[in-house]
């Protein structure tokens, strides 16, 4: 990305990237412990919000830099008014650096608590921030950390986590053990890819991500990138029709349906290409399918093609641009050899569903096509598709499976679920956070990849048109609401896709 972009999008940063944030501010002049002291600030901030001055709060440290931030905010919520309780996991002999002088200027009692006398030491709190290991945690919690985060999960009181809920791995979301629930977290400058991805993102709870005084300057120098999925990504890449424009300007997208009796799947993925602004939009039916077809649509227009001599006439036409192959398509030797047909034409493409799976037996092939054509490829699978293709990629975390399938695979690839990943073969990744569970219907993922045919036929770069895709379609299921069904989505986009155009 450029630099304008990158300041502008939303950057998330990995446990090492925010390390070296922290130690090149430090470096720049600012001391550690003022970072520490703006941290406990904030946290001391968001926990009164959440607690009455009446109420008490037990604030549960552990030994390194998130305990030092839990200190501060112990000084700030005392100096407040609160009844606050200091439990700390180990002896604070042990403290060393930002968190020891912390500890020092702190001014409050403390003490060591046993996991089997925490639960009594939280009877009766109204509040619990906790300040045990934040996201520079990188393995599971052990001993007594874990019994501590499960104590405080079953004290039934609510939880404040300093940075992230502590069980959590920051840089994936992974939490392979114990791992604390929170109902809130504050975090600092910027959020990590473990507050995006699930669990860690139902773990964390609400993030409040705030400003400690490191500079915007870092991230240069830092360069991640992972961010999150929001129009600041992919907004300026995205063309709004200008009012000389014409349906031509749109691009003419072609999407592949399957036989008589399954349909649905194209015309769905159709109708929300075309919805998303392709020009034009053509189904392309088998002969046997050309009434059932005829009968359900409108706008979208018709076309018959029958075997691959038929689609080698179709895409003879230069006009078209992007394809769609895939929902409701069938899994066979016949769909293999039909995506290879697209890849050696102009056009970018979309693969899902069934011209994925159709590729399971030989799916180094297909990554050898892809790479050696200039058009781009986007590949949509969900978990089951994307183990029949990346066997050996399923026991990495989300975002090093779909960053290592693009490598891979030389497309970009958009790994589907709750809290999807669209990945680069550049390195760039994408995680979006808007898609409410109703979106896991029939049909919900064949109108995921229409909106992408239909982006990637008004010439969007591939990876922004996956990355708007997604968005577009979880805006589309919020708008939609509760009970959606697959053909609310594409309905549901125009007041999403509205408000786009209203605030650019």
């Amino acid at each position: 990305m450029g630099e304008i972009a990158m300041a502008h999008a939303s950057v998330l940063l990995t446990s090492a990237q925010m390390g070296q944030a922290d130690n090149m501010t430090i470096a720049s002049g600012t001391r550690g412990i003022t970072l520490m002291e703006r941290a406990g600030d904030h946290v001391a901030r968001v926990a009164s919000e959440m607690c009455s001055s009446q109420g008490r709060i037990a604030i549960v440290c552990g030994p390194g830099s998130n305990g030092g931030d839990g200190f501060v905010a112990a000084r700030h919520l005392h100096q407040a008014g609160h009844a606050v309780d200091v439990l700390l996991l180990k002896d604070p002999a042990g403290l060393k650096g930002d968190a020891a002088i912390a500890f020092g200027q702190m001014g409050l009692p403390s003490q060591i608590v046993e996991p089997a006398e925490l639960k009594e030491n939280l009877s009766g709190c109204d509040l619990i921030i906790d300040a045990l290991f934040g996201a520079g945690l990188d393995r599971p919690l052990e001993g007594n950390a874990a019994a501590f985060a499960d104590t405080i999960n079953k004290s039934g009181v609510p939880v404040l986590a300093v940075d992230l809920a502590s069980g959590v791995n920051g840089s994936t979301g992974e939490a392979e053990g114990a791992a604390v629930q929170a109902v809130r977290s504050v975090t600092f400058f910027r959020c990590k890819p473990g507050h995006y991805l699930l669990p860690g993102r139902d773990l964390c709870g609400d993030v409040s991500c705030v400003d400690i005084g490191i500079p915007e300057s870092v991230l240069h120098e830092i360069g991640p990138q992972t961010f999150v999925n929001e129009p600041t990504l992919w907004r300026d890449a995205w063309t709004v029709p200008g009012r000389a424009g014409h349906k031509y300007d749109r691009g003419h997208a072609v999407v592949f349906s399957g036989p008589m009796s399954s349909t649905g799947a194209a015309r769905l993925a159709a109708g929300a290409c075309l919805r998303a602004g392709a020009g034009l939009v053509t189904l392309a039916s088998p002969p046997s399918a050309m009434m059932v077809n005829a009968s359900h649509l409108t706008a979208v227009m018709l076309r018959s093609v029958e075997g691959l001599e038929g689609i080698s006439d179709l895409l003879a036409d230069k006009r078209l641009n992007s394809l769609l192959i895939g929902p409701g398509y069938g899994v066979s030797d016949d769909t293999s050899e039909a995506v290879s047909v697209l890849l050696n034409s102009e056009c970018a493409i979309v693969l899902d569903a069934d011209a994925l799976t159709s590729h399971q037996n030989a799916p180094e092939a297909l990554f050898t096509q892809i790479k050696g054509r200039k058009a781009p490829v986007v590949l949509t699978p969900h978990d089951g598709e994307f183990v029949r293709l990346f066997p050996d990629l399923v026991a990495l975390d989300k975002l090093a499976r779909a960053r290592g399938a693009a490598a891979r695979s030389g497309a970009i690839v958009l790994l589907k679920g709750a809290d999807t990943v669209i990945a680069s073969p550049d390195g760039r990744a994408a995680i979006n956070s808007n898609a409410p569970p109703w979106l896991a219907t029939a049909g919900s993922g064949d109108v995921l990849a229409g909106i992408i045919c239909g982006l990637l036929a008004q010439k969007m770069p591939a990876f922004e048109a996956a990355a708007m895709a997604a968005w577009l379609h979880g805006a589309a299921g919020v708008e939609a609401g509760a009970g959606l069904i697959a053909e609310d989505l594409a309905p549901a986009m125009r007041p999403v896709i509205a408000r786009l155009v209203e605030k650019p």
